[in-house]
């Protein structure tokens, strides 16, 4: 099997296929917030939600910073331009194929047809 080494990408996707991270995302896409609002939030243990917090920072998705007792949580300044661009280009490459694929299907439903017709 090839292995692709795009790290940034593969640490990104891995934190988005989580319901509760993206959850957090779009939570904190309306402003700051600590982790224990989003804890309490997401019904869930400051354990669990520190854990959640900790792969969104390794993938640059947030930042945190502890302010005497409270940690906030804040989106990363890296953004998702590389993901959504990786996307386009397989969303361009998929539509083509099924273009293609289209164009196949109605050929040969049109040569169906005209042989039925004889």
């Amino acid at each position: 099997m090839v292995q692709y080494l795009s790290p940034p990408l593969d640490l990104s996707f891995a934190a988005l296929s989580d319901a509760t991270r993206r959850g957090i995302i779009d939570q904190l896409g309306r402003g700051d917030a600590s982790i224990t609002s989003l804890a309490d939030k997401f019904q869930m243990t400051l354990t669990g939600m520190k854990k959640h917090v900790q792969v969104l920072e390794r993938a640059g998705l947030v930042v945190t910073q502890k302010v005497g007792r409270v940690r906030t949580c804040k989106l990363g300044k890296r953004g998702l331009k590389a993901e959504a661009e990786w996307i386009e280009a397989h969303r361009k490459l998929f539509e083509t194929r099924f273009e293609a694929l289209d164009e196949i299907i109605s050929e040969m439903t049109q040569e169906g047809s005209d042989e039925s017709a004889s």
